[in-house]
């Protein structure tokens, strides 16, 4: 039998971003790791391991990369398998921490509602910025999630620590999976991980953004279907 899978997504978002996926795997057990209610990463990787099984496989988007990173360097061995969608290891660098005091300036101004306004650019590619389900769930996702906790989040994610020194010592087998049209991770991150994690295999969607659970569901699930069985 598998073990579970424990699934943690990123900023603005919340586990609704998982339910097309997890249609079709109705033989699987899965566990949402909570990145609502922590400042640091180091804080959401213990949250997750306090809450996880001894042992699972761990698929991470985004935000929940940098959570996952934190989780290998403290307990490795609980880890089976690592999947890495849309993320990346390095630190922020000058450019996106001005973009993130962007956003908490909007916020502390009263106008969160513009901070998702801004990101769709970056969430989608350019042929699914009229497609309103998606950028309806984008903006429903962000009201859900909340100022205080968005503020909460952006304050993790600009303190993280840079991942890259430690990706030699992952042993877990690992899939990079990546949106060619991701207007926030690029190609250069996806080969820093991958040349650098022992074994790493990177898959790459075409003409996916940021979010391909939700933008390519079927691709995504079969992708990941294959990884977490082989």
């Amino acid at each position: 039998m598998s073990p579970p899978t424990v699934l943690i997504t990123g900023q603005l978002l919340t586990n609704v971003v998982w339910q097309p996926l997890l249609t079709g795997w109705s033989d699987r057990q899965f566990m949402f790791a909570d990145q609502r209610n922590d400042d640091t990463i180091a804080d959401m990787a213990t949250r997750l391991l306090a809450n996880a099984p001894e042992r699972f496989d761990l698929v991470a988007h985004a935000m929940g990369g940098f959570v996952a990173f934190e989780v290998l360097r403290r307990a490795p061995e609980r880890v089976n398998k690592l999947a890495l969608i849309a993320t990346l290891a390095s630190a922020d660098g000058p450019a996106q921490t001005a973009r993130r005091r962007g956003y908490i300036h909007l916020v502390q101004s009263g106008r969160f509602h513009r901070v998702v306004e801004e990101r769709i650019p970056l969430l989608f590619p350019a042929h699914l910025r009229t497609e309103a389900a998606l950028l309806n769930l984008a903006r429903s996702m962000a009201s859900d999630t909340g100022a205080t906790t968005f503020l909460t989040q952006q304050r993790a994610i600009m303190t993280r620590i840079d991942s890259r020194p430690s990706l030699t010592a992952i042993d877990a087998k690992t899939l990079l999976l990546w949106g060619d049209a991701d207007g926030i991770t690029s190609r250069g991150h996806q080969h820093e991980m991958l040349h650098a994690v022992p074994g790493a295999k990177l898959v790459v969607i075409p003409g996916a953004g940021h979010l391909p659970m939700l933008e390519q569901p079927g691709a995504t699930r079969q992708i990941l279907d294959v990884f977490l069985r082989d």
